[in-house]
């Protein structure tokens, strides 16, 4: 072989390797777009927990896989009419027992979970699967997990409670597919439901969350 085509073939090898390296920044450089557009913030959440990108990219690939082995699946129209009356109960029920209206309102979203096929029982395994389509309403689930546990011994506020229900209606509604005009869930604000002394009055409609 000549020394002119052994130049040739370095060039050539070199053309690919470099073309390779290009692809394959392409390619990570999509699937980090693609990750960050899915997870939302808890992209950024999972990055701050694991030691490098490549890790916490990793963990949130390995979630979408365990996620698509799953059974996910909508309500029907009738099921969420169902618990969309559900969930004006328990927010009218929070005028008078904000504690136990708060409590019921973590298991009516769990029970919602169930029923579109996540798995639950675990609270951190479920957090994690949910992250997969729900990644931008999941921190509004931690919050209000965290203040409904200190519900259960009486150390939250009235305040914190009403936030509680603020966070669980977001992923609710999400969980629901419903828009929020549909009225059966809106996004009000629950302060709406006090009067100037803030004391509790009850509306007999959905929409006062």
């Amino acid at each position: 072989m000549t020394t002119e085509t052994l130049i040739w073939v370095a060039v050539v090898v070199v053309v690919v390797v470099a073309l390779a390296a290009v692809a394959f920044l392409v390619l990570r450089h999509q699937r980090r777009g693609r990750l960050r557009e899915r997870f939302g913030p808890e992209y950024d959440r999972t990055l701050a927990e694991q030691e490098n990108r490549g890790a916490a990219e990793q963990e949130l690939l390995a979630r979408e896989e365990r996620v698509a082995e799953l059974d996910i699946r909508p309500l029907d129209p009738e099921q969420r009419r169902s618990y969309a009356a559900r969930w004006t109960e328990v927010q009218e029920r929070f005028v008078n027992a904000p504690g136990f209206a708060v409590t019921e309102a973590d298991q009516l979203v769990t029970e919602v979970m169930a029923e579109r096929g996540y798995p639950i029982g675990d609270f951190e395994q479920q957090v994690s699967d949910l992250s997969v389509g729900h990644g931008a309403t999941l921190d509004h689930y931690r919050q209000a997990h965290e203040i409904s546990g200190r519900a259960v011994t009486k150390r939250a506020s009235t305040e914190e409670l009403r936030q509680a229900m603020v966070h669980y209606r977001a992923l609710f509604e999400e969980l629901l597919g419903e828009s929020p005009s549909d009225g059966r869930a809106s996004r009000r604000d629950p302060a709406a439901n006090r009067d100037d002394h803030g004391e509790g009055t009850s509306r007999r409609d959905s929409g006062g969350w």
